[in-house]
């Protein structure tokens, strides 16, 4: 008996249990690839490109012949011949067009989309190809706007394109002025020569054209390039083959003459980046 309790004594005590060791923390799940938008674009043989019909000298539909003009018209249409596809022209407007980039609607807009920080939380930019200041449009008849400097006064309505760059700079611009934001089926121009607007705001491009189509439209020029942005292509975000292959599309334009000829043909040249 004393020697069992002594060989029991001189038994090591027993080690508690041993915990499971704990699964590693789980990573959080990669994020989906982005498409391969360039393969897709070649397989289905076409490219589906965003434009805003009403942009006049960009991408205009012309109500002449409903034929579809302007500097990204040509551009759109050279870069599908680059890609050997189709071109497939999709409407919408500043309000919208991102929304169809990100459904997948679009592959790109060309639509003389101007640089904003913004618009770069939801869509991926190419290098600039434009650039212009902010103009001001109202009547050859209008009293209360005759320069720049009235257009900021107590009782004058100025009108812009809802999801233009000019929206949320007028916002932080006018001090006295009311805002009218305009959406479609509306526009700026009818608002201003209904009366219900005194001026709107918009591009070189546009309201070059406006004084060259409209014979009761007149131009005030902007102080020391108000409001300047460049323009360039909007892709999805995410897709670095497909924004690489755009770029390298521009970068070719701007050297071959492409860009310069289609600027030339629609009386942008003044506004090309290079």
């Amino acid at each position: 008996m004393n020697a069992a309790l002594g060989q029991a004594a001189n038994r090591p005590a027993a080690r508690p249990p041993v915990a499971a060791p704990q699964a590693p923390p789980a990573w959080p799940a990669e994020p989906p690839a982005a498409p391969d938008r360039l393969s897709l674009i070649r397989s289905r043989g076409e490219l589906a490109i965003c434009i805003w019909p009403d942009y006049f000298a960009i991408s205009y539909r012309n109500p002449r012949n409903s034929e579809l003009e302007g500097l990204d018209i040509d551009m759109a249409r050279a870069l599908a011949n680059r890609l050997l596809v189709q071109p497939r022209f999709i409407e919408t407007n500043f309000a919208e067009f991102m929304d169809k980039i990100e459904a997948g609607a679009c592959d790109i807009a060309m639509m003389g989309v101007g640089i904003s920080a913004a618009r770069q939380q939801r869509v991926a930019f190419s290098k600039p190809y434009m650039t212009s200041a902010v103009h001001a449009v109202t009547t050859r008849e209008s009293n209360r706007i005759t320069r720049w400097e009235d257009i900021d006064a107590v009782g004058t309505v100025v009108a812009v394109a809802a999801g233009t760059l000019m929206e949320p700079l007028m916002r932080r611009s006018l001090k006295a002025a009311e805002l009218l934001v305009v959406r479609p089926p509306r526009t700026r121009e009818s608002e201003v020569q209904a009366g219900r607007a005194d001026v709107f705001m918009s591009d070189f491009a546009y309201t070059r054209r406006m004084v060259s189509v409209h014979d009761w439209a007149r131009v005030i020029e902007p102080p020391d390039r108000f409001g300047e942005a460049l323009y360039a292509y909007a892709v999805p975000r995410g897709d670095a083959p497909w924004l690489a292959e755009v770029n390298g599309f521009l970068t070719i334009a701007k050297v071959d003459g492409t860009l310069a000829r289609a600027g030339a043909r629609h009386g942008l040249s003044a506004a090309l980046v290079y």
